[in-house]
C-alpha cells in the first residue's frame, strides 16, 4: 500500500524510509499537491526491465510491419548483415 507524506516529514528521514518497502512506495507531497516519490530499488528494477520489454516488442513490431510493407529479407541475407554490424563494433 502506498503512503501519502507531506515533504516536511523528511526531517526525520529514517522514519520514512522505514516505511519504503517494495511495491510501496511513499509519495511525498508539497502544500497538499504530490511532488515526489520514494521507492525501493526492487521497484526500479521492475520498471526498467518492463521498459525494456516495451522498447522490444515495438522494435518487433516495426520490423514486422517493414516486412509485410517493403518485403522480407532471406536468413542469410539477415545473418550477412549481423556479421558485418558484429565486425564493425570490434574495431
Amino acid at each position: 500500500m502506498a503512503m501519502i507524506s507531506p515533504v516536511s516529514d523528511l526531517r526525520n528521514y529514517n522514519v520514512v524510509l522505514d516505511k519504503v518497502e517494495p511495491g510501496s512506495p511513499v509519495f511525498l507531497t508539497v502544500n497538499g499537491r504530490g511532488r515526489y516519490t520514494i521507492r525501493d530499488i526492487a521497484d526500479d528494477e521492475e520498471f526498467e526491465k518492463t521498459k525494456a520489454m516495451l522498447q522490444l516488442m515495438m522494435e518487433l513490431y516495426d520490423g514486422r510491419q517493414s516486412g509485410e510493407e517493403k518485403g522480407y529479407r532471406a536468413s542469410s541475407e539477415v545473418r550477412e548483415r549481423l556479421k558485418l554490424r558484429l565486425a564493425a563494433k570490434k574495431l
